[in-house]
């Protein structure tokens, strides 16, 4: 009898150790559901009442600290998120949210303090490399944000924003070739964001800042040798540009041409998923749909629309295609030149 006491108070105490576990996750929903709807003073008393039952939980923490930001509390969102720095579980996440309370009532200093120690504890975290770049940036310090972009890029290659941030800086520059590349891989990257239309727009220009000059490589690093490769198969293409312009259509011959030309003289030297790429649409007969979607959207949606009208079987083909493709980038194909930056 005794035995059957015991064993079904366990039983009891089981249950009510997994409905308590329901209740905080039941709330931790509910307070997702009110941060969403922007309802940010109801999500943090849900969260506040949460983490009496739930205390150690990070998810929790990141989330309570996150709906004071949102809500325009710094005091406490600072005071929430801070401590987060020093939490077993901590993750990149959790420097984040510290990092953007920092930002809002710019406290550079502790940020950057902070920025250094999340590198040390996720040293290719592509995400920590962006944000801090992006404070470096807005304090006016711009060699030391391109320089944290590029190791991000390096170190963290599918993180999309280093790319964003990197193209726009080159494109600012003298330098005609990193804009371009870094562009290009990021609208792969980030095809349908917000942010997608304006790195198209900075391509195309980026293009006919390329041929502007006679002499493509001048003030170029071409000590670099993937700028010096790059820029020797494309001033090949100056001629033809010069007595065409820039459009959708010469752009699609001459990186057709490009392409080809990577492939057949340093595929070897320089393997790269962005030529790789190319090449695997230019043998599927979709390689002009992707230049007319990479441009001539940017340019002229009108004449957009009446080329997929036009070319309806090609545009469907790569629609389906890009719509359902992931483009990866693997670690070890970083070409810039360190000493450089």
């Amino acid at each position: 009898m005794k035995h059957l006491f015991v064993a079904a108070l366990l039983s009891l105490t089981a249950g009510t150790i997994t409905a308590q576990d329901q209740d905080w996750k039941a709330m931790h929903e509910k307070a997702k559901t009110f941060t969403r709807e922007g309802d940010y003073r109801n999500a943090i008393l849900v969260l506040n009442r949460a983490l009496e039952k739930e205390g150690t939980n990070l998810e929790l923490k990141k989330d309570l600290a996150f709906a004071h930001y949102l809500n325009r509390d710094y005091v406490h969102a600072l005071e929430v998120a801070k401590p987060l720095q020093e939490d077993p579980q901590v993750d990149v996440q959790s420097f984040q949210i510290l990092g953007m309370v920092y930002k809002a009532i710019e406290e550079a200093k502790e940020a950057e303090k902070m920025y250094k120690a999340a590198l040390k504890k996720f040293p290719n975290s592509g995400v920590i490399y962006n944000e801090y770049g992006e404070m470096m940036w807005s304090k006016k310090a711009y060699s030391d944000a391109i320089k944290l972009w590029e190791k991000g890029i390096e170190v963290d290659p599918t993180q999309s924003g280093n790319y964003y941030n990197a193209a726009k800086y080159y494109y600012f520059t003298k330098d005609k070739v990193w804009g371009l590349v870094y562009g290009e891989i990021f609208v792969n990257l980030e095809s349908y964001s917000k942010r997608t239309p304006e790195i198209k727009m900075l391509l195309l220009d980026g293009y006919k800042k390329l041929f502007l000059d006679s002499d493509i490589t001048k003030g170029q690093d071409t000590k670099n040798e993937f700028v010096n490769a790059w820029l020797e198969i494309m001033k090949t293409q100056a001629g033809y540009v010069a007595s065409n312009g820039i459009t959708s259509e010469t752009l699609s011959a001459v990186r057709t041409k490009f392409v080809i030309a990577f492939q057949e003289r340093y595929v070897r030297r320089f393997p790269f998923r962005l030529y790789e790429y190319q090449q695997q649409l230019l043998k599927s007969g979709m390689f002009e749909a992707y230049n007319q979607w990479l441009f001539e959207t940017a340019t002229n949606l009108s004449a957009y629309e009446s080329w997929t009208k036009a070319h309806a079987d090609e545009y469907n083909q790569f629609n389906t295609f890009q719509k359902n493709r992931v483009f990866k980038l693997p670690t070890g194909q970083y070409y810039q030149n360190p000493s450089k930056l």
